[in-house]
């Protein structure tokens, strides 16, 4: 047998119990892993039986990769001398079609929400399209916030901020009670600055929610100057941005902006009324944030995809008639 050294490997007393000699491989034997040679290539087992046996899963919302853990910890956490002060949270998550913002808080249970508002449910105060932009967020905020405030019987003591002007805004605490406070739970969304997410803050902002933030992840904060123009963020929030795009294709790409804001056309909706179209939406939102039940019946039948459980009796009688069918077929076979 040769030596390892001779080979360049380490020798038996670097912590290798055995060196073996083999024409298909040779296999260097540690005390923790087995390191085989393969082609002059080392593989390291690194998965031992002790390793699998001790292996934790992780939550399952972890694993499906819809749950940051390291945030939700640090925003569902309650002081102890609060004991059990629910710690509410300004959810916001947007689909494809749709906006959900929600006020929601942790308990051993699980989560329960005390108010929710939709984007969909805008079409009821008038805006009927566009319901993903930075301005619907705005909206959805809006409607969150007022709701939850008319549903504590707060809305009349914290109106928030009447008009848009973009500017940041932050309520003030009034003299009987305190301003419903809320922390911004955005999920697994990236905070960049403009981002819909900060649309809907400050919708419930405005709305009169207290809600820790900064203004520099709103629209048209400037980097190098670090403040907030608020002309820029006021047409954010007042769908400038759209109209100044749907001004643009009508004159570089007529084709395409018809076929784009097809939507728009069709209603009517030119960029010179984007503005007055949103003011009458907060204006609606205002008057009446509760929400509406849904108006559709429902199924007077549920549909089965599969088929019913039988009962015992239910069972025994199909057993008998095919028993009795069975033997009235044998007793016509034999006649």
């Amino acid at each position: 047998m040769k030596s390892g050294a001779s080979r360049g490997f380490p020798e038996v007393g670097d912590g290798l119990s055995v060196v073996l000699d083999s024409p298909i491989e040779k296999c260097l034997l540690n005390k923790k892993s087995i390191i085989t040679l393969k082609e002059d290539a080392f593989v390291k087992s690194q998965k031992s039986r002790a390793y699998s046996k001790r292996f934790q899963v992780k939550f399952k919302r972890r694993r499906e990769g819809k749950t940051d853990y390291r945030a939700r910890i640090r925003l569902i956490n309650q002081d102890k001398n609060k004991y059990n002060t629910p710690k509410y949270r300004f959810v916001v998550r947007f689909t494809n079609k749709d906006i959900i913002a929600q006020i929601t808080s942790a308990s051993i249970a699980g989560d329960s929400v005390l108010a929710a508002a939709y984007a969909h449910e805008l079409p009821r105060y008038g805006l009927e399209v566009g319901l993903t932009n930075y301005a619907a967020a705005y909206c959805t905020g809006l409607l969150l916030a007022r709701r939850v405030l008319k549903q504590l019987e707060m809305d009349e003591e914290y109106q928030g901020n009447l008009e848009a002007t973009g500017e940041d805004f932050s309520v003030e605490v009034a003299e009987t009670r305190r301003p419903f406070r809320a922390l911004l739970d955005v999920g697994l969304l990236r905070t960049t600055t403009g981002n819909r997410v900060f649309g809907a803050l400050k919708g419930a902002l405005d709305g009169g929610l207290d809600i820790p933030h900064s203004e520099k992840r709103f629209a048209g904060f400037s980097k190098d100057d670090k403040q907030l123009n608020a002309e820029v963020h006021r047409k954010y929030i007042f769908g400038g941005h759209i109209a100044s795009y749907m001004r643009t294709l009508m004159e570089d790409e007529p084709e395409k902006y018809q076929t784009h804001f097809n939507e728009y056309i069709k209603r009517g909706i030119e960029p010179d009324s984007m503005e007055e179209l949103y003011k009458k939406v907060h204006e609606a939102i205002r008057v009446d944030p509760s929400a509406s039940k849904s108006t559709k019946e429902p199924p007077k039948e549920h549909k089965r995809y599969n088929l019913k459980k039988l009962t015992y009796e239910e069972r025994k009688n199909k057993l008998m008639e095919r028993v009795d069918a069975l033997n009235e077929s044998l007793s016509a076979a034999d006649d």
